[in-house]
């Protein structure tokens, strides 16, 4: 496995978010999605720290964080993204969010009014109808699958993180990704998680995206199949004045499949003072 460690430590409601801060300059806030954790931005970290102060964390529920049962479900992830603004002393950072953190970062952004100075949404969960299959089935039967024997289960979770990539997983990245999911805490938490995913929380804030007047950038791999590219193009055309930039031969975990393109992307769209396009 590939080593990744958070020192970052905060108290939300008696449960703990491990975060970590990484180099100089403007800040930015990552928030990832699922199943994946903080490790997932590592490319992205280590690009953007070059020139800004990056923060991330792994959400209540995911990686290092606590995996205690409970509430785990878009409606607090907000709330936990909100007190960590304060923790960290952050009054209008730009953020970045990929799949499950977009929606966080809309919420954020509407419903707690937190103000950001650019905003990134790649690949995000934001336009209903969302939820696969496979998650349809987990909310009927969360039960049953925290009960299948433990080589079953890690045999579920590997298949199901292979789906999001266009381009294969390497063994040792695949393994890293899987590794929060497993034991007795881990395996209750993947389930848990999927369980507690509800379109609700988006449908929630959709009506309000015509009204965002941040600056947004919306990255989105071409060979997305767990969110489709339409769905982007939409939510493209319901936030007034925001760019997108597609990225060939990638798929949901685009952050993973081409971290360089996603940075270069990023770092254009933040650093730019001006009303230029994105970088061709």
């Amino acid at each position: 496995m590939i080593p990744w460690n958070l020192s970052g430590r905060f108290d939300f409601g008696g449960r703990t978010v491990r975060y970590g801060i990484q180099g100089n300059g403007p800040p930015v806030v990552l928030v990832h999605g699922t199943p994946w954790s903080s490790f997932n931005f590592r490319h992205i970290i280590n690009a953007l720290s070059v020139h800004m102060t990056v923060y991330f964390y792994d959400l209540i529920g995911y990686g290092q964080s606590d995996k205690a049962p409970g509430d785990v479900s878009l409606g607090i992830q907000n709330r936990v993204l909100d007190r960590l603004l304060d923790h960290w002393e952050l009054e209008q950072p730009s953020i970045i969010g990929h799949d499950f953190g977009g929606a966080i970062v809309l919420r954020t952004l509407l419903l707690n009014k937190r103000s950001f100075d650019k905003i990134v949404l790649i690949d995000p969960v934001a336009v209903s109808p969302w939820g696969s299959p496979f998650f349809r089935h987990v909310r009927k039967y969360e039960e049953a699958f925290t009960g299948v024997p433990d080589y079953i289960h890690d045999a579920i979770v590997r298949a199901y993180v292979k789906t999001a990539a266009y381009k294969p997983i390497g063994d040792e990245v695949l393994d890293t990704i899987v590794a929060p999911w497993t034991g007795t805490a881990g395996k209750a938490a993947f389930y848990r998680q999927i369980a507690q995913a509800d379109s609700i929380y988006t449908d929630e804030i959709q009506p309000q995206y015509s009204t965002i007047s941040t600056p947004v950038l919306i990255l989105w791999g071409r060979e997305d199949t767990w969110i489709p590219l339409e769905r982007g193009e939409t939510l493209h055309n319901t936030i007034p004045g925001s760019r997108m930039h597609v990225i060939p031969d990638a798929g949901h975990l685009v952050i993973e499949e081409d971290a360089g393109e996603v940075a270069r992307q990023i770092l254009s769209f933040l650093r730019d003072k001006g009303d230029t396009q994105p970088a061709p």
